[in-house]
């Protein structure tokens, strides 16, 4: 009798993993630029074309370009008054204040040991969390000290995907989805059943497989779809409760009822 209980219990929760999210659509935006960065919970946005960076308010439009360093590999917009550029052509991070002014310049060329990054991402205080390459492994990298405060255990598969808040850092390879505290430690790992990005929304994560989006639940672990209409995700974004997708013509926005 305690086996069958176990069982069904099991089923049950097998089942409730399927269940899709609900969402209902909000509005949509036509919109032309080349990366839709983020928008955040005022409606300002971040946009880069042309390899220049804009934000744009209700009132105006200021915009930070840097073409000496190559491409615009990532743009991390979590606290706008530091706001995170990383250039991994000439493997460097730069960070911007909310009226896009530089604060610094982070050089990882020129660090003793040299560092050879491909992934930044937004950590606390005077942090950013890098992936260091020849090492496949994260540093927590304290850019006014020059120091690493922590680094996680190296990963064996490629490197998909990066994101972070203050206090946790997600890590997805070809082979697990990784969950860190700020000090490095792991704090779950999960396979990787052909996801290939992920957003970090209030500790949950937002997860991309094709054209299908899925939830990523923190306190119980399970990954759930996203109920969504039939569109084409070039770009997707995550806002508090609120999901957006770019087709590269439509911005899409969508309420997440979970």
């Amino acid at each position: 009798m305690k086996t069958l209980t176990f069982l069904m219990i099991l089923l049950s929760l097998s089942a409730f993993a399927q269940d899709s999210i609900p969402t209902f659509k909000k509005a949509k935006l036509t919109l032309k630029v080349e990366t839709i960065v983020g928008i955040d919970t005022f409606g300002t946005s971040y946009y880069v074309t042309n390899n220049v960076l804009y934000k744009k308010t209700e009132d105006k439009v200021i915009n930070y370009n840097n073409l000496q360093l190559g491409e615009l590999t990532s743009v991390n917009i979590y606290n706008p008054l530091k706001i995170i550029l990383f250039y991994k052509d000439f493997n460097t991070a730069i960070i911007l204040d909310n009226r896009l002014s530089e604060i610094i310049r982070i050089d990882f060329n020129s660090l003793q040991p040299y560092k050879n990054v491909s992934y930044a991402s937004l950590g606390n205080d005077s942090t950013i969390w890098i992936f260091n390459l020849d090492n496949q492994q994260l540093e927590l990298y304290d850019y006014k000290a020059k120091t690493v405060r922590a680094t996680t255990i190296p990963v064996v598969s490629n490197t998909l995907s990066l994101t972070s808040n203050y206090n946790y850092v997600w890590l997805l390879t070809e082979k697990f989805i990784y969950k860190y505290s700020y000090f490095g430690s792991l704090l779950y790992k999960i396979k990787n059943d052909g996801f290939t990005k992920l957003k970090e929304r209030n500790d949950d994560i937002i997860l991309q497989k094709e054209n299908g989006l899925y939830f990523l639940n923190d306190k119980t672990q399970e990954i759930a779809p996203i109920a969504l209409p039939t569109l084409l995700i070039n770009q997707f974004l995550v806002t508090g409760e609120t999901v957006y997708i770019y087709d590269s013509k439509i911005l899409h926005e969508f309420q997440l009822k979970n």
